[in-house]
Parts: C-alpha cells; sequence; structure tokens
C-alpha cells in the first residue's frame, strides 16, 4: 500500500482547524468567527479564530500589569487577548481600560471594574468591533511557564543554563562533583 496520489497525497497540514475543546460556549465562539472570517475577510478576525483553536499551553495567561504597560498611551482602544488575564498585586493604579479576554481571574475583573473600565467577551467584541477596529490584539509570554527552564542543553554541560530536575534544592541533592571546585571540577 503505498500513497494515493489520486486523492491527493498525503495531508501536510498539521494545524487545527477546529479547537479540541467539547467547551460548548467556545464553540458557539468559533462558530461566530468563522462567519466574520468568511463575511468580512478582515485580517484580525482571522487572527482570533486561529488563536481560539490553540491548546492552553498557546495560549498564555497576561498579568494586569503586562496589560497596563501594553496599553499606556492607547487608552480609547478595546485590549483584546485570547486567554486568561489575571491580577498583579505589584500594581496598585489601575486606569480605566476596556478589554476583550476569554476569562478574567475574580479579582482581575473587579479591579478593572472598579476603576472605570470594562470586561468585555468576545460575542460583544464582534457587535462593537467586527472588523476590529481600535483593538490591540495582544498575547502572554509562551516562555513564562516554568517547565520551558527546563528545556535546553543538559543541566551539566558547560556553558548551560537549565534547570534539572531536582528532589530539592538542599545541600547534598546535585551539588558535588561537577558543581563546585573542592570536589573535582565546576562547570
Amino acid at each position: 500500500m503505498g500513497i494515493d496520489l489520486v486523492a491527493g497525497g498525503k495531508s501536510k497540514k498539521t494545524k487545527r482547524t477546529a479547537p479540541k475543546s467539547n467547551d460548548i460556549y467556545l464553540k458557539l465562539l468559533v462558530k461566530l468567527y468563522r462567519f466574520l472570517v468568511r463575511r468580512t475577510g478582515s485580517k484580525f478576525n482571522a487572527v482570533v479564530l486561529k488563536r481560539l483553536f490553540m491548546s492552553r499551553v498557546n495560549r498564555p495567561p497576561l498579568s494586569l500589569g503586562r496589560l497596563i504597560l501594553h496599553m499606556k498611551n492607547k487608552e480609547d482602544k478595546i485590549a483584546v487577548l485570547v486567554g486568561t488575564i489575571t491580577d498583579d498585586v505589584r500594581v496598585h493604579e489601575v486606569p480605566a481600560l476596556k478589554v476583550t479576554a476569554l476569562r478574567f481571574t475574580e479579582t482581575a475583573r473587579a479591579r478593572i471594574e472598579n476603576a472605570g473600565g470594562e470586561c468585555l467577551t468576545f460575542d460583544q467584541l464582534a457587535l462593537r468591533a467586527p472588523l476590529g477596529q481600535n483593538t490591540v490584539l495582544l498575547r502572554g509570554s509562551r516562555a513564562a511557564r516554568e517547565a520551558v527552564r527546563h528545556f535546553g542543553p543538559a543541566p551539566g554541560v558547560p556553558h548551560s543554563h537549565t534547570k534539572p530536575f531536582v528532589r530539592s534544592k538542599g545541600r547534598k541533592f546535585e551539588r558535588a562533583r561537577g558543581r563546585r571546585n573542592s570536589r573535582g571540577f565546576r562547570v
């Protein structure tokens, strides 16, 4: 059995065409944005749709502090994040912001609304800005996950800053040969 060339050969497309999640509300959003992409041809809508399909790892959260930083001098625009807005205790003053996101943590929502801002959903955004007019599309940092610290050249290789998987950070855990000059060598 080979590849059926008549049928068009191998399918090399690996991007998602629908979300893996069975969340009915997410599926309704996908339905809405599929329609908007088809009928408006707006690039903004196409990006939002693509991000709605993404896995949770690829939809990293954005803190309130980072959001405020990105929205400086753009207070009249709507911030859009396909993901979660989380609270930031290091921030004391929150400006009045209009924010659209899939989720808000309880405290983040309360702080935005108490400051005179608005927390919108994507269906509300579709009514206000069907083409993504006056919006700022944001995303969180993917590399902020703790797991990413363990990626890279093996810990112990010269010039590697990769975090080892260690049970504890004590005196007797990976602190001997290769870790200090008095015990053979130090990388």
